[in-house]
C-alpha cells in the first residue's frame, strides 16, 4: 500500500446515481439532472482537473450536470484574460465607477446595451435548490470517526501540514486597482488581436485638447512655414509631441481604465481586499458579520428571499465553506491557492464581495453579492472586469495561471448569455473535454441545446478512465486500489457506482483522490 505522503489529501464521497432537482434557470421542478459528490477535502490541482471535466462546486458539494439529459445544459466557460479587451459597455461601467469615485456622480438609469447588472448573481441560481435539497443529507455526511482518526494520523506521519492560517497582510495582497493608487505589479500591455479594439478604417479617437493643439500648430505653420516647430515649442511643449505616437492610437488596456488617476479631493475611495475564506484568516473573521449582512440584504432585495431564508448557516455552507486545501508554494501567487473573498470597500464599508477560487491555472469565479443600494454601479460587470485584471496580475508571477473561469454558460437561458460577451472565451466540449472558441460553438447551440463542440468525429475523451482497478479507495482505515477492494465486495451495484464515478472524474483524479466507501 502506498504511503500517505505520496497520496493526495482529497477525500470524496460519491452519491450513487443521478440527482433530480428544480432548475434555477427555466424553473422546471425536476428537470435539472446532475451527478454529485461530497468533498471532505480537495487539493487545488484535483479541483482544477475536475472543472476541466465539467465539474463545479457549491460549498463542499461538487457536481457535474448530465449534459445530454438536463433541461438547461451548462457548459463550462473560460475567458482568456491575456488577450481580453473591454467592450464599449464594459468601458461604460468602468467610467461610471470612476465618475462616482471622483465626483460622486450617480448615473441615471442603466445603459440598455449593458448585460445584466450582476455578473454572478444567477450563475449558480440552480445551486440554491440543489443545496437546500441536500441540507439534511450533507449535514449528515460528515467524516466517520475512523476516517478522521486515520486521516489525521497518516497525514502527520506522511508530511507536515502547511501553515494555512497565516495572516494575509492586506498591504501585500490588497489590490490597488481602482483606488487611484498606482499598482506597480500590474504591467500587462498588449496589442489587440486583429478585429478587436480600435477600428483601423476610421480616424483614431482624439481628445479635444489634442485637437486644439493641432489647430494651433497648423495656424502657426501658416504664419511661419519655416519655423513651425519653433513657434509652437515656445508654448513649453516638448518636441516629442510632434513625433508619430504609436501608443496613442492603441486602445487603453483594462488596467489603464481601472487605474485612471483620481483627484486628490475625490468624493469616494474604493479598495479591494483579498482575504482567505477557508481556512478563515483573521481579516475574514473580523469582517464576517458585515459581509453576511451585505449577503442577507442582497438575497432579500435581489432574489426576493424572505428574511429568515438567508441564514448565517446557509451563507457559511454556500459561500464560506470550501473543500479546497490552502497551498502556498514558493512559485505560486503571493496570496497562495485556495478559496478567497474579494471584498470591495467603499469609504470604509463593504459594498460587494466576489467569492473566488485561485487554482493552478485559473481564477474561478464562484459568486458575487453586493449591497443593493449600489446597484447603479453595475457591480456584477465591474467585479468581473476586476477579477479579469486580478488574474492578469497573478499571471505576472505565476505564468501558468492565465485563465478566468466564469462558471457555466447556459445558451438556452437568455439571462445567462452575457458571459459570452467577455471575449476571447472558450466553451468546454461535454464529450471530449477540449476547449473550443465560443464563436465556433454558437451556431450549433442555436440549433440544439446540447452540442458536442469537437468537430473531429474520431476524437475521444483522452483523460477517460482506462484502468479502473488503479482507482484509490479509502475503506475501513485502509487505502487500497479498487482492484483489491472489489474482491471483497458482493453487491453488484457497488461496482456500477464506482465505475460511474471513475468515468466522470477521469483516470488522473481517480488515482489521486480517495473515494471513501463506508
Amino acid at each position: 500500500m502506498a504511503s500517505w505522503a505520496a497520496l493526495s489529501p482529497s477525500i470524496v464521497e460519491y452519491f450513487e446515481g443521478e440527482d433530480f432537482y428544480r432548475c434555477g434557470y427555466c424553473k422546471n421542478e425536476s428537470g435539472s439532472r446532475s451527478n454529485g459528490m461530497w468533498a471532505h477535502s480537495m487539493t487545488v490541482q484535483d479541483y482544477q482537473d475536475l472543472i476541466d471535466r465539467g465539474w463545479r462546486r457549491s460549498g463542499k458539494y461538487v457536481y457535474k450536470p448530465v449534459m445530454n439529459q438536463t433541461c438547461c445544459p451548462q457548459y463550462t466557460i473560460r475567458c482568456r484574460p491575456l488577450q481580453f479587451q473591454p467592450s464599449k459597455s464594459h468601458k461604460k461601467v468602468l467610467k461610471k465607477m470612476l465618475k462616482f469615485l471622483a465626483k460622486g456622480e450617480i448615473s441615471k438609469g442603466n445603459c440598455e446595451d449593458e448585460p445584466m447588472d450582476s455578473t454572478m448573481d444567477d450563475a449558480v441560481a440552480g445551486d440554491f435548490a440543489l443545496i437546500n435539497k441536500l441540507d439534511i443529507q450533507c449535514d449528515l455526511k460528515t467524516l466517520s470517526d475512523d476516517l478522521k482518526e486515520s486521516f489525521e494520523s497518516e497525514k502527520k506521519k506522511g508530511k507536515k501540514k502547511e501553515e494555512s492560517n497565516e495572516l494575509i497582510q492586506s498591504q501585500d495582497v490588497e489590490e490597488k486597482l481602482g483606488s487611484g493608487e498606482p499598482s506597480h505589479s500590474v504591467k500587462v500591455h498588449m496589442v489587440p488581436k486583429p478585429g478587436k479594439g480600435a477600428d483601423l478604417s476610421k480616424p483614431p479617437c482624439r481628445k479635444a485638447k489634442e485637437i486644439r493643439k493641432e489647430r494651433k500648430r497648423l495656424k502657426l505653420m501658416q504664419q511661419n512655414p519655416a519655423g513651425e516647430l519653433e513657434g509652437f515649442q515656445a508654448q513649453s511643449q516638448p518636441p516629442s509631441l510632434f513625433l508619430p505616437k504609436a501608443k496613442s492610437n492603441q486602445p487603453k488596456s483594462l488596467e489603464d481604465l481601472i487605474l485612471e488617476s483620481l483627484p486628490e479631493d475625490a468624493s469616494h475611495k474604493l479598495e479591494v481586499r483579498v482575504v482567505r475564506s477557508s481556512p478563515p484568516s483573521s481579516q475574514f473573521k473580523a469582517t464576517f458579520q458585515e459581509s453576511y449582512q451585505v449577503y442577507k440584504r442582497y438575497q432579500m432585495v435581489i432574489h426576493k428571499d424572505p428574511p429568515d431564508k438567508p441564514t448565517v448557516s446557509q451563507f457559511t455552507r454556500f459561500l464560506c465553506s470550501s473543500p479546497l486545501e490552502a497551498e502556498n508554494p514558493p512559485n505560486g501567487p503571493d496570496c497562495g491557492y485556495g478559496s478567497f473573498h474579494q471584498q470591495y470597500w467603499l469609504d470604509g464599508k463593504i459594498i460587494a464581495v466576489g467569492v473566488i477560487d485561485i487554482l493552478p491555472h485559473c481564477v474561478s469565479s464562484v459568486y458575487l453579492y453586493y449591497d443593493p443600494d449600489y446597484s447603479f454601479l453595475s457591480l456584477g460587470i465591474y467585479s468581473a472586469l476586476r477579477e479579469i485584471a486580478f488574474t492578469r496580475q497573478l499571471h505576472e508571477k505565476t505564468s501558468q495561471l492565465s485563465y478566468y473561469y466564469m462558471g457555466f454558460y447556459i445558451h438556452s437561458c437568455p439571462k445567462m448569455k452575457y458571459k459570452g460577451q467577455y471575449r476571447p472565451s472558450d466553451l468546454l466540449c461535454p464529450e471530449t473535454y477540449v476547449w473550443v472558441p465560443i464563436e465556433q460553438c454558437l451556431p450549433s447551440l442555436e440549433n440544439s441545446k446540447y452540442c458536442r463542440f469537437n468537430q473531429d468525429p474520431e476524437a475521444v475523451d483522452e483523460g477517460r478512465c482506462k484502468e479502473p482497478d488503479r482507482l484509490q479507495v479509502f475503506h475501513k482505515k485502509a487505502i487500497m486500489p479498487y482492484g483489491v477492494y472489489k474482491k471483497h465486495q458482493k453487491d453488484p451495484s457497488e461496482e456500477a457506482s464506482v465505475l460511474q464515478y471513475a468515468s466522470l472524474v477521469g483516470q488522473t483524479c481517480s488515482e489521486r483522490m480517495l473515494l471513501f466507501r463506508n
